[in-house]
């Protein structure tokens, strides 16, 4: 009698344990990836903290950049972070060419770099003629990005001229490269002009020091996270982003 009591207190033991050892892989498992795995990583080559767990990331960059080495910047590598794409700055308003872009755009494309190209958005102006003024200027290929607006100062407009000029421009540009452009903007601005009106749109947003991800209602392509961020090749800081999605997205989102 007094054996079989042993045994069943042996095995109730081993069964407790099983039982604490099986809690404890789960608890240390939840622990690792949800309080001390971090939501962003520093990376001193780089100059700032980027977010963690986005496999794509990118700059953007217009004249502000000066002459940009290309062949630097694609090559840089820092514990497999690599520049994977390049949004250029290519006009503004209804006359204006950035200065750098044919300069920045035939280089990139030298490089392989994957690019695309942006119109700086002047509100209370022409959304027809913006829009004319881009596609002057921007020839797309297949595997380009798809074209974005820049849509950031309201400039003492009305919200309804805004959103009028917008739907202009997004509506030609779509018309003559056939493909669904985005739209980048600052929070705040999304919330009182972009957001209600323009929801078929891919959005990238503007939204700096935020571990993890950007504090926006609604879905994302695009994440400029930093505007301070140092790449090989380029004199002065840039602008830093992550794609929402892994490589086979990212693919999907170039232009067929």
């Amino acid at each position: 009698m007094a054996y079989k009591k042993r045994k069943r207190s042996v095995l109730k033991s081993f069964v407790t344990l099983l039982i604490i050892l099986v809690a404890l892989c789960i608890s240390g498992y939840y622990i690792e990836n949800y309080f001390i795995r971090p939501s962003s990583i520093r990376y001193p080559e780089f100059g700032i903290d980027i977010p963690a767990n986005y496999p794509i990331h990118g700059i953007d960059v217009s004249r502000y950049q000066q002459v940009i080495d290309w062949e630097d910047v694609k090559a840089m590598n820092v514990k497999n972070i690599r520049i994977g794409f390049a949004y250029i700055k290519a006009t503004e308003g209804v006359d204006q060419v950035d200065e750098q872009f044919r300069r920045n755009w035939f280089e990139a494309e030298e490089q392989g770099m994957t690019k695309g190209a942006y119109h700086f958005f002047e509100a209370g102006k022409s959304g027809r003629q913006q829009a004319k003024n881009f596609i002057a200027i921007v020839q797309l290929k297949k595997g380009d990005l798809p074209p974005v607006l820049d849509v950031e100062d309201a400039n003492n407009a009305s919200p309804e001229d805004i959103k009028k000029e917008i739907a202009e421009w997004l509506t030609l540009v779509e018309k003559h490269y056939h493909i669904t452009p985005v739209i980048y903007s600052n929070i705040d601005f999304y919330n009182i002009y972009i957001r209600e009106s323009f929801k078929a749109y891919p959005f990238w947003v503007a939204h700096y020091l935020q571990p993890g991800k950007p504090r926006i209602e609604g879905n994302w392509s695009f994440w400029q996270h930093s505007e301070k961020g140092r790449v090989d090749g380029i004199k002065t800081t840039v602008d830093f982003n992550v794609f929402s999605g892994d490589s086979l997205d990212f693919q999907e989102f170039l232009i067929k």
